[in-house]
């Protein structure tokens, strides 16, 4: 049995492209690291990451597809050190958050362990376009009428 979506609606067309990206959030990974807050700003949005450990050198923010992915990974010197106890967690990671069509990517600071990415979304013009209603092609009477001349 198929799965029913919202989106078969003769009145929802075109939006192929929000099912997709619903079934990529769903299908996503419930990793918690590195943890996260989104916040409203005045400009826009932030997202602040926790990555407590990480150099500004070893983070990587892109943007691909409508997607801002956060990418951590440390080289360290792992054997080198011996740990009676490890609760600060130093691996790699990545977290990806989907974007909205017109969401721009304003800038990243790294303060205090704390990575924030901050997001504006640029006011949409909006666009008025008039289609034009053509009439239907005259008929000129030099077309073949059909079944003449298959005598």
């Amino acid at each position: 049995m198929g799965r029913v979506s919202i989106f078969d609606s003769p009145f929802l067309l075109g939006f192929d492209e929000v099912e997709r990206t619903i079934d990529r959030l769903t299908k996503s990974g419930g990793d918690a690291y590195p943890p996260y807050n989104i916040e409203q700003t005045p400009d826009g949005l932030r997202i602040t990451l926790a990555v407590a450990g990480f150099s500004q050198d070893q983070l990587g923010v892109t943007v691909e597809n409508n997607q801002l992915i956060v990418r951590g990974r440390q080289a360290g010197d792992e054997h080198e050190r011996v740990f009676l106890h490890r609760g600060i967690a130093a691996r790699q990671f990545q977290r990806a958050f989907v974007l909205a069509d017109g969401i721009e990517v304003s800038g990243a600071t790294l303060d205090k362990g704390l990575l924030h990415i901050d997001l504006i979304r640029p006011e949409p013009e909006t666009l008025v376009r008039t289609v034009r209603i053509n009439a239907p092609p005259r008929d000129t009477g030099s077309a073949v009428p059909v079944g003449a001349g298959d005598e």
